[in-house]
């Protein structure tokens, strides 16, 4: 009976890890000092290295987390709204992802191996995220039917890409007419 409850404490220890990373990132970047991502946390930093032994598995599990709530948006935005709707809320959650990552770039393109994953892995979860969205509002016709998921997710990926001067309000405008450009006229 102790078993299930330590269990049940270590999630909501990685999790509160999890969720004061992503803010000491996006505040302080991924060089912040452990004893600040810990202390947000209310945990030892003990605890951080027993769940994450290295910056890496840290950063890892940060941007996973994020792809993984994007993917995990699209059914019920579709059980929720039309499916252009869907599609566009979805890519809207997608670009600010983007976003936040611009915080961890640099170390996700630093050669680090830990990373190497990371690409297949955000195909893996949000390519079919996004196709069952796409196919929803082609069926419906409010979308094209001559593009296809990863064309999007690399199209929004690039337009999200930092520019000097661009506000985000004007990445979300952009994003916008790449959006208008995929419904169905």
């Amino acid at each position: 009976m102790t078993a299930p409850r330590r269990r049940a404490d270590a999630r909501r220890n990685v999790d509160a890890l999890l969720e004061a990373a992503r803010t000491v990132f996006d505040t302080s970047g991924v060089d912040a000092p452990a004893k600040e991502i810990t202390d947000l946390a209310g945990v030892g930093v003990g605890t951080l290295y027993r769940h994450f032994p290295q910056r890496a598995d840290l950063v890892t599990a940060v941007v996973e987390t994020g792809i993984d709530a994007v993917a995990d948006a699209g059914p019920p935005l579709l059980a929720a709204h039309p499916p252009v709707e869907a599609l566009t809320e979805w890519i809207h959650r997608f670009a600010a992802l983007l976003a936040t990552k611009r915080g961890l770039a640099s170390a996700l393109h630093s050669g680090d191996p830990a990373f190497a994953g990371l690409p297949g892995y955000f195909l893996q979860r949000l390519g079919p995220a996004l196709a069952s969205l796409l196919d929803a509002a082609v069926a419906d016709g409010s979308a094209r039917d001559d593009i296809g998921a990863e064309d999007v997710l690399h199209a929004i990926t690039q337009l999200c890409q930092p520019v000097p001067g661009r506000s985000a309000e004007q990445t979300r405008r952009v994003v916008m007419v790449f959006i208008d450009g995929l419904r169905r006229v």
